[in-house]
């Protein structure tokens, strides 16, 4: 299954709640979530800087991540982010592909 990083940044209302129910409790609603999808989450980390939170996960496809970024943006408690993983053979076999391409200018 593909590898994602769902990066977050809590609301005002989205610390409220995390200080009512703790960082515990939503990292269980999170499991919930990335299950419901199909996937498997892999881990949840909060942390300090731009972003709030980090969720990876392994999910069935982008329309599996894709539902889980405009399902809790839409909740209102946080702003997220995604971003497709690769893995060091999928890198491997993207420099192997031939691309047509011509810069700008040339």
């Amino acid at each position: 299954m593909p590898k994602y990083l769902f990066r977050a940044k809590l609301t005002v209302d989205g610390l409220k709640g995390l200080r009512a129910e703790g960082a515990i409790a939503r990292r269980e609603v999170i499991e919930r979530m990335v299950q419901s999808v199909g996937g498997r989450l892999e881990s949840v980390y909060w942390a300090f800087g731009e972003d709030d939170v980090y969720v990876t996960a392994d999910l069935p496809g982008n329309t599996a991540a894709a539902a889980i970024g405009m399902a809790t943006t839409a909740a209102g408690g946080v702003r997220t982010s995604t971003v497709v993983l690769l893995t060091a053979d999928e890198v491997d076999e993207a420099t192997r592909q031939q691309v047509e391409y011509r810069a700008l200018g040339a």
